[in-house]
């Protein structure tokens, strides 16, 4: 409860000085009633929520907001802006989050942001997406300090024909269980580091525009203590080493990349029309080196969505949005037949070194569609060393938005076909080309459906009603099912 206090009395703090604030103000408080199956939340009411996770049974969940954004209206050289959010759950236990906590100025295309926020990392549908291979928001943010231009910046010279953005980042992801090189297991403060690039080809009056661009993640830190006495690097030293993605070793240190690496490289296309806007995006996935030789070239995130360019709420029943996705990350470069390379199969999101692998709190930052083992049926075999238990799935997943006269609704759905690990597979792990035979079992092909739809109507005085509910039905998660009504006012 100490925690939900301090909150408050942060959240009323801020409100006055924001509130002295001319525009771009925001202040919302939200009560959230829910039940949900014991035991067991279905997949998106847990899923890409940026951490702010229902507690499951009868619960009763109090939401506070205050931001201070940027003035869009009269557009200035240097601007700030801040944000606090935190949820306080209370039913068969009581926790509370902070959700998002910031502050950020800007100058000129320049922006300096410090604290947690709300971050998706890859070209893909921020709101209807299954979720970027790189971060998706399904964990709470990693508290970080960003140098960034966060939007494209069209470049002046050859017509602003090219535009580009991109982020700089060092994080706190804090103690995380590590295997020492002498087998033991051990806590280690761990770091983040994070870069991005992304461009864009296309003139502001022309209908179509073309993106790419990639994102690099690091797991890092203490590597001194890792090491031990073989240890030879300055910390200006392993810092580089991490950046750069090069390789250390000595002959008492076998040669690896120092902490946990991966991201994606993504493609993008961009169409308007004069109702439709169309979006097509590709992201290539990369862990342990195998794109460098094109062997998992078969995975990735694939999208496209619609978005219509006319939404004025005079008919019964509009379209805001479609988004049609295929998930496919079941190859790995793990299959008898794929290119070899040194690392063998990726084993997306899990790692020798790192024992909860690309998770912050235990909770995947990356596609939800790979599966940690919470909500994972018991009976499924498994790597007792993998955090993340299913990482081999083929999934189509749709999403739409619309309005049927004033509610506003999202739906959301996912079918999904589910292999394990190769650590679970016929083939095993490989290394090169050697292959190791599984003593955990064979997870075999499970399906699994999961649903969500969302309505919400605003009423006078900046209220709000909505309804919510999700389910899942199939053989890899429980079957379960949930319902919330909220009610929110903004001010």
């Amino acid at each position: 409860m100490k925690k939900i206090y301090i909150f408050i009395g942060l959240f009323f703090f801020i409100y006055p000085a924001i509130k002295a604030q001319e525009s771009d103000i925001h202040f919302k408080v939200e009560t959230i009633g829910s039940y949900i199956s014991p035991d067991h939340i279905p997949f998106w009411l847990r899923s890409n929520q940026f951490g702010s996770i229902p507690l499951d049974n009868a619960s009763l969940s109090f939401i506070g907001t205050a931001s201070k954004e940027y003035d869009k209206k009269n557009k200035k050289l240097f601007d700030w802006g801040a944000s606090l959010e935190g949820r306080a759950n209370i039913g068969n236990k009581s926790d509370f989050k902070l959700i998002e906590g910031y502050a950020k100025v800007h100058f000129s295309i320049f922006e300096l942001k410090g604290g947690r926020s709300k971050d998706i990392m890859g070209l893909c549908d921020s709101s209807l997406s299954s979720g970027a291979f790189a971060v998706s928001g399904n964990s709470l943010g990693i508290p970080k300090i960003q140098l960034a231009i966060p939007e494209f910046y069209r470049i002046p010279f050859f017509g602003r024909l090219f535009a580009v953005k991109g982020n700089y980042v060092h994080g706190w992801i804090g103690d995380m269980p590590v295997y020492m090189l002498d087998g033991s297991v051990n806590s280690l403060k761990t770091y983040l580091h994070q870069v991005s690039f992304y461009g864009r080809f296309g003139k502001p009056e022309w209908k179509w525009k073309l993106f790419g661009g990639f994102n690099h993640q690091a797991q890092w830190g203490n590597e001194a203590k890792y090491y031990g006495s073989y240890y030879t690097l300055s910390d200006m030293e392993c810092y580089w080493y991490v950046i750069s993605g090069k390789s250390y070793g000595t002959n008492n240190i076998p040669k690896s990349k120092i902490g946990n690496h991966l991201g994606s490289i993504d493609l993008g296309l961009e169409y308007n029309l004069s109702y439709v806007r169309l979006f097509a995006y590709h992201q290539f996935f990369y862990d342990v080196g195998a794109l460098y030789y094109l062997a998992n070239v078969r995975d990735g995130l694939n999208g496209i969505s619609l978005t219509n360019n006319q939404t004025a709420n005079n008919h019964v029943f509009t379209w805001k949005k479609v988004l049609v996705e295929f998930f496919y990350s079941k190859n790995q470069a793990g299959e008898y037949w794929s290119p070899l390379t040194p690392s063998g199969d990726e084993n997306y999101y899990n790692n020798d070194t790192y024992i909860n692998g690309w998770s912050y709190k235990g909770i995947g930052v990356g596609n939800p569609l790979i599966g940690a083992r919470y909500g994972i049926r018991a009976e499924l075999p498994s790597d007792p060393n993998d955090h993340f238990i299913n990482n081999r799935v083929v999934a189509f997943h749709l999403g739409f938005e619309g309005a049927i006269k004033k509610w506003n609704y999202i739906l959301k759905t996912s079918y999904s076909l589910n292999y394990g690990t190769y650590g679970t597979s016929v083939e095993g792990h490989s290394l090169g080309d050697h292959h190791f035979p599984t003593p955990y079992g064979i997870f075999p092909e499970t399906k699994q459906f999961s649903s969500y739809l969302a309505a919400s109507k605003e009423f006078k005085q900046n209220m709000k009603f909505g309804v919510t509910s999700a389910f899942d039905v199939g053989d890899l998660y429980y079957n379960s099912f949930g319902i919330q009504f909220t009610f929110s006012k903004a001010f």
